[in-house]
């Protein structure tokens, strides 16, 4: 292995060097050409994982479960009414019972202190599944798909659009600055990330010859983009905020007239998912203008959100295996 990731945490890719994650991606995809293969894994055998979830989870789940039986480990969930932490236990304390009885611990939450404090107590490694701040292990997904589809991450122009300052954005933005990107976010000014995370990123830039914008200009925003990315407008706990959002965000809505915009007919849709693009679900009967794309573009040849969504299995899995396995 070129870089010793063993016993590495993963939290954000603010921790990350663009070598490491690029090694992380070409383990993806050679573990995903093995599973394809029929080759059947023995990297993680005998290990423990504990999987926390404060948040429900229907990709983040599966694919850490799938990525554990796989390599031979044996997974545990830990739902937020089958454990003490943060209720009659403190997460310092959960963190040196658990790291005592598991090899590796995922959290999946609210607040991004908690997946830290797990990490500075734990003796094990510990994987970000998703805080209030990051998605690290999706935006590895996501990246893997542009390698798959576009061949390369270094000048990719890749347009992010909706709300700007969510664990998504700056996920993708950490990682597209690192890997040489040419990143924009399209959002309202009210919804533009932190001006610290986003110098922060300018920085990590300039070692790539990466470009970072970030601009409510929607014809500016994604001219020319090679990926239009999209997350929905109120994350998990922001349901009441749900009309304002609406308000806010309806014409950064991912359209065919977007997608025009662009200018690129060979431009990909990607979405972390869940994704509201039609008025089937309960929550979007009740807000039929929540969609943050439309039906036509989700379901068109540009989308990619299912070969992204499987390759969550594929990129955890390398995550687990550099840090855990053998």
């Amino acid at each position: 292995m070129p870089f010793n990731l063993k016993g590495r945490h993963f939290l954000s890719m603010k921790d990350n060097t663009p070598e490491e994650i690029d090694f992380l991606l070409q383990l993806s995809i050679k573990l995903k050409q093995d599973k394809y293969s029929g080759l059947r894994g023995r990297n993680l055998e005998g290990k423990n994982i504990a999987l926390i979830f404060e948040k429900p989870s229907t990709r983040t789940r599966c694919a850490f479960v799938v990525a554990c039986v796989d390599e031979g480990a044996h997974p545990e969930y830990l739902g937020k009414d089958d454990i003490q932490l943060g209720k009659k236990e403190t997460v310092k304390d959960t963190a040196r019972v658990l790291g005592r009885m598991f090899d590796g611990i995922q959290f999946r939450g609210f607040k991004h202190e908690t997946v830290e404090g797990l990490a500075q107590h734990a003796g094990v490694p510990v994987w970000n599944g998703l805080t209030d701040l990051y998605h690290p292990t999706q935006v590895l997904a996501d990246f893997m798909t542009v390698l798959e589809v576009k061949g390369r991450l270094k000048g990719i122009r890749f347009a992010y659009v909706g709300d700007g300052r969510n664990n998504m954005a700056n996920s993708l933005m950490i990682g597209a600055a690192k890997m040489g990107m040419d990143f924009r976010i399209v959002a309202p000014k009210s919804l533009f990330p932190a001006k610290e995370l986003v110098s922060a990123c300018r920085e990590f830039a300039k070692e790539r010859s990466a470009a970072i914008t970030v601009t409510d200009d929607i014809g500016a925003g994604v001219k020319g983009a090679d990926v239009i990315y999209t997350d929905v407008w109120a994350s998990m706990g922001e349901e009441d905020q749900i009309p304002e959002r609406i308000t806010l965000l309806k014409a950064y809505q991912i359209n065919r007239a977007m997608f025009d915009k662009a200018g690129n007919s060979e431009c990909t849709f990607l979405h972390c998912l869940p994704a509201f693009h039609n008025t089937e679900t309960k929550l979007a009967k009740q807000f039929p203008d929540i969609c943050e794309v439309s039906d036509e573009i989700f379901e068109s040849r540009q989308s990619q959100v299912f070969n992204e969504a499987e390759n969550r299995v594929h990129t955890i899995k390398a995550v687990m295996v550099a840090t855990l396995g053998k």
